[in-house]
């Protein structure tokens, strides 16, 4: 049995050794409109960045039509709520969300520390769904010492709390699909920052995850982004695309994709990306769906923005023709101030 057991774990997170570099078909950062400036005093809160970036623009790419909104027509906002909150303030968050007045044509998606996935579901306005913010890559079964409370990359004071008895290490963020939609959850985060550079999850390893949460019926937003030495050697694109490539070898389909950009370098820091950065960056993924997967799904594939969002900046950023959202940190654990981001929907029909 112990030798059944092992050799199924094995095949569940059995992962092939990395292939040489991706090389994607085109480098550097593609405009979609005007010509960019780099001397603009206003291009960035890092001007020894810009000198870094390498731009170059598509004659063959038109503008979107920025109120026409991809995928499902509809703006989207997700909250992560990583690992922070206690039983109390959750229950204010929660109050605060549920008064607020927010634009009908948004998407609206928390992802609450598992341990109180349970509290939010049953105490939340349908009006907003419920992410995890991590899954596995198979069923659920006999894997010792897997704790299924924790679904947040740390070990959380959450966790301590609870007292439970004889706990000498606990295994991050372990939880089946199957479990996640028992316990009402639609959305799941995968590939976010700190589980690929704080655990360790590599590129294959997350596709395998997003392919299996897909087949089960869970959305999935699919986090990508650079680190600051990344993008300071003109390697953003490159990083990007493998990340890409690795989710559109392994899932089965698009439908229920959202994908999030989100620099490393701005996550939690307040360093946000300016709004031309970020569209930049979206508009090269959406080129490399169109280019790798197919136009259909370029078109319709939600690319939303995540790095130290805020109720001061979201504006500015829904202004950009590619951004179609934003995974919001932070600022999300703050009601009225996570309303005002998805509220920003209306700055994006001004631009319009």
């Amino acid at each position: 049995m112990a030798a059944a057991s092992s050799a199924s774990l094995a095949s569940q997170i059995s992962r092939p050794k990395p292939s040489a570099p991706y090389s994607p078909h085109f480098s550097g950062l593609h405009r979609s409109c005007s010509a960019l400036s780099l001397s603009s005093p206003t291009l960035s809160l890092f001007p020894h960045l810009d000198s870094r970036l390498r731009l170059s623009h598509s004659s063959r790419r038109t503008c979107r039509r920025v109120v026409a909104m991809a995928g499902s027509g509809k703006f989207f906002v997700g909250g992560n709520w990583k690992c922070n909150g206690t039983k109390e303030s959750i229950s204010k968050l929660v109050s605060d969300l549920n008064s607020a007045t927010l634009e009908p044509d948004v998407d609206v998606v928390v992802a609450p520390p598992f341990v109180y996935i349970d509290q939010v579901k049953n105490s939340l306005t349908d009006r907003i769904e419920i992410a995890a913010q991590n899954s596995w890559i198979g069923k659920g079964g006999a894997f010792t010492g897997e704790i299924r409370l924790l679904n947040t990359g740390c070990i959380c004071n959450e966790v301590a709390n609870l007292k439970i008895p004889n706990i000498q290490h606990v295994h991050f963020s372990v939880c089946s699909v199957e479990q996640l939609k028992d316990i009402g959850c639609k959305w799941v985060v995968l590939g976010h920052s700190e589980r690929r550079h704080v655990i360790g999850e590599d590129d294959v390893f997350i596709g395998k995850k997003a392919a299996y949460a897909l087949s089960q019926g869970l959305g999935v937003i699919a986090c990508i982004g650079e680190l600051l030495n990344e993008r300071e050697e003109g390697k953003t694109n490159d990083v990007c695309f493998r990340q890409m490539k690795a989710f559109a070898d392994a899932v089965p389909s698009w439908d229920n994709v959202v994908i999030a950009y989100e620099p490393v370098w701005a996550i939690g820091t307040g360093k946000v990306a300016t709004p031309q950065q970020a569209q930049d960056v979206h508009v090269a993924v959406r080129d490399w769906l169109e280019k790798n997967v197919s136009t259909e799904v370029a078109s319709k594939t939600r690319i939303i923005y995540g790095g130290s969002v805020n109720g001061s900046n979201s504006a500015e950023l829904a202004k950009q023709e590619d951004i179609d959202g934003f995974l919001v940190g932070g600022a999300s654990l703050k009601g009225p101030e996570f309303a005002t981001i998805i509220n920003s929907v209306t700055s994006k029909k001004v631009a319009a």
